[in-house]
Formats: structure tokens, sequence, C-alpha cells
């Protein structure tokens, strides 16, 4: 699987983490920044990696900034991306299960490495389940598409 992955300078060691874990446990990585501790804006570099996950080039996201609420604004600009917030294992699961969020954002001045490691795992590996919730992305989409 291939993930986008960006950042602003306040979880660039948050993010350097979580790509070192992704690129350990087999999967490919696509870092659009940012590539160190000097401060940046970060809406370019977030918009990089939803783009390439709205068009196709990688199949799930992860963009970090300090609170995670910047990032995740960012990335749901752009169509076809559902990106959640998350902070907890637990929120990550029902957002995949329930949004079929394909990017998340992490707060990388409030998510321990270790809570931000179990995070991707489920973001990973849970699947949408589909069913009453499918009708509902769906309504997303419609909106997305100005048809409701």
């Amino acid at each position: 699987m291939k993930i986008a992955m960006a950042t602003d300078h306040a979880a660039f060691s948050l993010k350097e983490e979580i790509k070192s874990y992704l690129l350990q446990s087999g999967y490919n990585v696509t870092d659009f920044g940012c590539y160190s501790e000097d401060s940046v804006d970060y809406p370019l570099f977030i918009l990089k990696a939803a783009r390439a996950v709205a068009n196709g080039e990688c199949e799930r996201g992860i963009v970090m900034c300090g609170s995670g609420i910047g990032a995740s604004i960012v990335a749901n600009k752009i169509k076809g991306i559902r990106c959640a917030l998350v902070y907890t294992p637990e929120l990550c699961r029902l957002a995949r299960q329930h949004n079929d969020a394909n990017m998340i954002a992490l707060a990388g001045r409030f998510t321990e490495k270790d809570t931000a490691k179990r995070i991707v795992d489920v973001f990973l590996l849970t699947q949408f389940e589909g069913g009453r919730h499918h009708r509902r992305v769906n309504q997303i989409l419609e909106i997305e598409e100005g048809k409701i």
C-alpha cells in the first residue's frame, strides 16, 4: 500500500518516526514534506498529500500539524478526501469503519509516538463496513458534488 505523508514543522519528528515505522512495516511512503523543524506554512505540503490520495497516486494519507486541526481542514478541501482528525485508535477505527476515511490527521504536539503507531496500524488495517454507512458516505459525496 502506498501512503502519502505531509506535516508542518511542529509535527516533523512524529512524521519521521511514523515514516520509519511504515517503511519497516513494508509500506511504500511518499513524503510530501516538510523536511525539517524550520518553521513552514503547512497548507501547501498537506495539499500535495491530499491530492496524491484523491488522484489515486497514493491509497491512503497521513497528515500532521501541531494540533492536527489545520492539516485536517486543508486535506478536506480536496474533492474525494475524507480526512479524520483522530487522537485515539478507537476514533480511527470508527473513522475507517463508518466514514471510509482515506486520510487521517494527527496532532504532533499532543500524540505520543506509541499511540500514533497504534493509530496508524488501525488506520491501515481496518476495513470500511459498508452497509448503512455506505449510504451516508454516498451522501457526503453528493454534498461534495453539489447535488444536495
